[in-house]
């Protein structure tokens, strides 16, 4: 019988997901996570099977745990204008595509398991518009989720 893990990975996913989600897939290291998590690279390989593996645990997460949340919220406004002022508040301005953003740019066009995911993510959205704005719903949420990375490609003043 093994040791038990002697690290909470529920606490090593979130500083994973944090990272990934400011610095992208191929912009954090495996020394940076490990330095992240406080959690010894072998221990890190030992649960998670890879960099690769981690990055789709943690976007699986983020999909349960930020991208369907903020969904259904939205998908609850009947009102246009309340649905989109969410969407933006959710998406551009909160954590609910950062990460999703990263992975459809950077992973999406070369791992397959990424692109469904990420897929997902988007499908979440415009599914979640769909109620209040009906066939413009795909647009909108193009038009949203866009933004949000026009938004992440300007340069960060230092105090950011």
């Amino acid at each position: 019988m093994g040791r038990p893990r002697a690290f909470d990975t529920g606490q090593a996913m979130t500083a994973a997901a944090a990272l990934f989600a400011a610095h992208g897939y191929e912009g954090t290291s495996v020394d940076d996570l490990v330095t992240a998590t406080g959690v010894h690279r072998g221990s890190l390989y030992k649960v998670f099977g890879s960099k690769r593996s981690l990055h789709l645990t943690v976007l699986r997460d983020h999909l349960d745990h930020e991208i369907r949340p903020a969904a259904d919220a939205i998908a609850a406004l009947t009102d246009p204008a309340q649905s989109l002022a969410a969407a933006i508040a959710s998406y551009d301005g909160g954590p609910a595509a950062g990460l999703l953003l990263l992975a459809a740019a950077e992973r999406a066009p070369h791992d397959p398991e990424v692109a469904a995911l990420v897929a997902e993510g988007v499908t979440a959205l415009e599914d979640a518009l769909r109620p209040s704005h009906g066939d413009a719903a795909p647009q909108l949420a193009s038009t949203v989720l866009g933004t949000r990375l026009r938004m992440r490609a300007q340069p960060r003043s230092k105090e950011n």
